[in-house]
């Protein structure tokens, strides 16, 4: 497949892994009533719960934000459809493991539906290991259907847009992070990137990883199979043409958060989740946060890449 189009290199602010501990707890603990960050070695995440094709998320992390909403929005640009093998090349990481948000496609899946990738792309001595789900709505009964990507495809595609962590999937130290009980208005996203936002507040600082949220529910959306044939000018507009669900924990979220744009066009954070019970989508926040219990795993990223950046764009549909 040919490349994607433009590439924008940015080299992000990568902050000690001990002075992240302290920043992100004292945000945390404003957000959640009991909090903890730490840093410890990377769980084998080729291991239950997360069963992914690396065993960790360290060796020259990096995010990317590709295409973008408005090739969805107002109306879909069915020709943007892209490539994980070439986006890890577009990266600089041939065979990097990627996880992250964003849409599926269409070309390929004959219809509009929110992905959850999990890609250790191909190099010269091996082939890719596709372990994405894709979550649609069922059109039996309109609730949330979530599937495993290589049960019924083989590629390697996704369309429009996407927000991924790319790295070499090795073991090493990460930055574990424990949060429950939410007192505050902010989702653990949220929060973590507003944090950051405000403590490196000249500085572009960008975090990739996942999470589970291992007690309560979550708010979700999933995008309708049609694309939709009428303007979508608005976020009210966006909103009503998504389908919102609330899911059950354990839900396991693949989330990338940057905290400060530098003149990229970038979408500063999102996340999505998929379970082993059949749920998943887009993430928003908990639904029960006098219960909610998450643990994540995360790391700063060393260069954000901007990739096919929409030449016309809009804030609308970005939340």
């Amino acid at each position: 497949m040919a490349g994607s189009g433009q590439i924008e290199k940015y080299k992000l602010y990568v902050p000690p892994l001990e002075e992240l501990c302290e920043v992100l707890y004292n945000g945390l603990k404003t957000n959640f009533a009991d909090a903890k960050v730490s840093v410890m070695e990377c769980p084998d995440l080729s291991q239950a719960p997360f069963h992914f094709p690396a065993k960790g998320l360290c060796g020259s992390p990096r995010v990317t934000d590709v295409g973008g909403v408005p090739y969805l929005v107002p109306l879909v640009q069915l020709d943007k459809i892209y490539n994980m093998n070439t986006v890890a090349k577009e990266v600089e990481l041939p065979g990097a493991f990627i996880i992250g948000a964003g849409a599926a496609s269409s070309r390929t899946l004959g219809m509009n539906a929110e992905l959850i990738p999990l890609v250790l792309t191909e190099n010269e001595e091996k082939s890719a290991v596709n372990v994405s789900y894709y979550s649609s709505i069922n059109p039996a009964d309109g609730t949330c259907m979530q599937e495993k990507y290589r049960d019924r495809f083989d590629d390697c595609d996704f369309g429009l847009l996407a927000n991924l962590y790319a790295c070499e999937g090795k073991a090493g130290q990460v930055l574990e992070v424990k949060a429950s009980r939410r007192i505050g208005e902010d989702s653990l996203v949220t929060c973590l990137r507003k944090t950051l936002e405000t403590f490196y507040s000249d500085k572009s600082v960008a975090l990739g990883g996942t999470f589970i949220i291992e007690k309560g529910q979550a708010k979700i959306h999933i995008m309708p199979r049609e694309f939709s044939t009428c303007p979508l000018n608005s976020d009210e507009d966006v909103n009503n043409w998504l389908k919102h669900f609330t899911v059950q924990a354990p839900l396991i979220c693949q989330s990338v958060l940057v905290s400060w744009d530098p003149g990229l066009d970038l979408r500063l954070e999102h996340t999505h989740c998929f379970s082993h019970h059949g749920e998943g989508g887009h993430y928003y926040i908990d639904t029960t946060p006098d219960i909610v219990e998450y643990v994540g795993y995360f790391l700063p990223a060393e260069f954000i890449y901007r990739i096919d950046r929409p030449s016309s764009t809009r804030r609308i549909g970005r939340e």
